[in-house]
């Protein structure tokens, strides 16, 4: 089984989510990964047991059916794949009393960290896309004077990375200790704190070549204490694009922070696309023998291995999508998906919806 690339794994999203049930019988089951695969074999044996309820004649064979197809297949499995394994198959004719049963087993460029069994109308995937949203992270602090979470968010899936807590003592202090004393230490053992809370920082996030930006949220003063004191390296500390408010300091704080940052994050990718698209309106106007827009040119600058980067509006035509994305995964060619929320990407999608930056001009 070959791992599927973030551009391969877009494409089997956009083939299965075209499919709908007639009832309750299209199968997904996601199977985590290093999660034995004899058990998810075992669990669907007895989910055909299950199904043998079911009413409708129909569905029951659909629903059936569907199983055996996929246990058929664990059958032939020694073990899980590295990343995970997610199964999808069912019954997609959409003509009453025809049969075109499918299925696809797929282990996409990232861990699976669910585990799933679905029957529904519509293949359940969700997992699958918050991959594609998982190019870049931010990293996320929430942190008083007596702990620290810090987690990391990947598209909508946020992983707890580390717990740490200061030792630092309340506020009533041991008796004959004189105030001053006790603030002393208690504030030296806070800076203290705060430099391992960077250090930590550092060595997780440091090297990360996909973090995008930082997150930091607290109640006042520690998290103002904290980020002032620029006890983070320069090149973490200019990476801070959100400080928020918060009294949460726990692993649930992370989720709590970024809830309160959506806005934030959401002109991050905001900003992204706008500095894309004024890059190609750019190139279009100042170097148009190496820039591209309309379809047929684009296709046969993919057909040639010309095309460094292709861009694509998410209105562009299934089929035509289709079609330029698999040339480009085919000569290696970076692809970037393109909205229309901002005025620049309205604008592209009214152009063509198609562009490409090449790395050198086809002769006509």
């Amino acid at each position: 089984m070959v791992k599927l690339t973030k551009n391969q794994l877009e494409e089997h999203i956009n083939e299965l989510s075209q499919y709908k049930g007639r009832h309750t019988e299209l199968i997904t089951v996601y199977i985590s990964a290093g999660y034995d695969v004899n058990a998810v074999q075992r669990q669907l044996e007895a989910e055909k047991s299950t199904a043998k309820n079911i009413k409708s004649t129909a569905t029951r064979k659909n629903v059936i059916d569907a199983l055996e197809k996929i246990v058929r297949h664990l059958k032939t499995l020694k073990f899980t794949p590295e990343n995970g394994l997610a199964l999808f198959a069912g019954n997609i004719s959409q003509v009453e009393g025809q049969d075109d049963l499918r299925m696809w087993d797929i282990e996409p460029p990232e861990p699976i960290m669910i585990r799933m069994y679905r029957c529904d109308k519509d293949f359940v995937l969700d997992p699958l896309k918050e991959m594609l949203a998982a190019g870049e992270t931010y990293a996320i602090l929430v942190m008083d004077r007596k702990e620290a979470t810090i987690g990391r968010l990947m598209g909508k899936r946020i992983e707890l990375l580390q717990k740490m807590t200061s030792g630092v003592p309340s506020k009533v202090r041991a008796g004959g200790q004189s105030s001053q004393r006790f603030h002393r230490i208690t504030e030296g053992l806070t800076k203290e704190f705060y430099k391992r809370i960077a250090d930590e920082m550092k060595t997780l996030f440091y090297e990360d070549p996909k973090l995008k930006g930082i997150l930091v949220g607290g109640p006042i003063p520690t998290k103002d204490e904290f980020v002032d004191g620029e006890f983070l390296m320069t090149k973490l500390q200019k990476m801070i694009i959100g400080i928020k408010d918060q009294g949460d300091t726990s692993e649930s704080g992370l989720q709590e922070l970024v809830e309160n940052c959506k806005d934030i994050l959401a002109t991050q990718e905001i900003t992204k696309e706008k500095k894309l698209l004024d890059k190609f309106f750019e190139s279009l106007g100042q170097t148009p023998d190496k820039t591209a827009y309309k379809y047929e040119e684009v296709r046969k600058s993919l057909e040639y291995g010309a095309v460094s980067l292709l861009l694509l509006s998410k209105e562009l035509d299934y089929d035509k999508s289709k079609e330029l994305k698999e040339l480009a995964i085919n000569a290696g060619t970076d692809i970037e998906m393109v909205s229309t929320e901002t005025e620049e990407g309205d604008q592209f999608n009214k152009l063509s919806g198609v562009g490409a930056f090449l790395r050198f001009k086809l002769n006509n």
